[in-house]
């Protein structure tokens, strides 16, 4: 899975691409994330996340997932470091106090996941870090310290999930992510995109200290107006930062244009199945 969401693909030392956070954020919350919902609604059934549910999302970005918690009754807090991401998730979750209340309350915290505190009523019950871009185990800004800082926020034997992508040969949008492999300088410390491995979720889990509890796969195609849009859609996950970093934008759009040519309908929208999978894990 930013004030871009550079938070999830750390870049490491060297020349950082120039973009403009706030097209970037709109980008995610308008066009990218609403890809996600298959996902956010299958583990949202699976844990009967409702009226007594106390949620925290790490990485809630836009808050899309949050929304969809809290329009089930759930009482929500999430946390991100991104202030264009957070502002854009107040527009959807805090519109009409009166409705944020009925919902069963919303909290949106900027800062680190410590600043979240505990949550209202008790501690949490459901932690949520759905962010398919950027939880690999390897992941340089250690998704795993993230969660060991959440879990004394959570109550004993509350489910923690985590979300990945599911087998590339299952995921269209694998070969058009290796366009930021192919154009990422790892002479530079370019940290491009790799397919997931099997394992990955469980790995993360277990340096978190969890205990893995089953697991899920969900369909999440990827759909988009026209070429242009699905170059923002995904540009706007981070996913091509290095590869920025390292050539240019120009090249970079050039080369995710002619990757997701074989994806173009006659009709000129794009189309791309993909399934992803989730791990629901427990805290000690």
């Amino acid at each position: 899975m930013t004030p871009t969401l550079v938070r999830h693909h750390a870049t490491r030392p060297g020349r950082m691409p120039r973009v403009d956070p706030w097209a970037r954020a709109r980008d995610w919350s308008e066009i990218q994330e609403r890809m996600l919902v298959p996902l956010y609604e299958a583990v949202h059934d699976r844990l009967e996340v409702g009226a007594g549910t106390r949620l925290l999302g790490l990485g809630c970005g836009s808050g899309l997932a949050l929304l969809l918690a809290a329009n089930r009754g759930a009482a929500v807090t999430g946390v991100d470091a991104s202030p264009e991401l957070l502002d854009l998730a107040r527009e959807r979750l805090l519109p009409r106090p009166a409705a944020s209340r009925a919902r069963g309350g919303v909290r949106l915290v900027e800062g680190a996941v410590r600043d979240a505190g505990g949550a209202r009523g008790g501690p949490y019950t459901v932690l949520t870090a759905f962010d398919p871009f950027g939880w690999p185990a390897d992941d340089p800004a250690d998704p795993a310290g993230r969660l060991a800082e959440a879990v004394p926020l959570a109550r004993r034997g509350a489910a923690v999930v985590l979300a990945g992508w599911g087998p590339p040969e299952r995921c269209a949008t694998s070969s058009v992510l290796r366009v930021a492999t192919k154009l990422a300088d790892p002479l530079r410390g370019g940290a491009g995109w790799r397919p997931a491995r099997r394992d990955d979720l469980e790995q993360v889990a277990e340096r978190a200290g969890l205990r893995p509890d089953g697991s899920g796969r969900v369909a999440c195609p990827f759909g988009y107006a026209d070429l242009d849009s699905a170059v923002r859609g995904l540009l706007s996950t981070g996913a091509y930062d290095a590869a920025t970093a390292a050539s240019d934008r120009a090249q970079v759009d050039k080369e995710l244009m002619e990757a997701l040519h074989p994806y173009v309908r006659d009709d000129g929208t794009v189309w791309m199945p993909n399934v992803f999978r989730y791990l629901v894990a427990r805290t000690p």
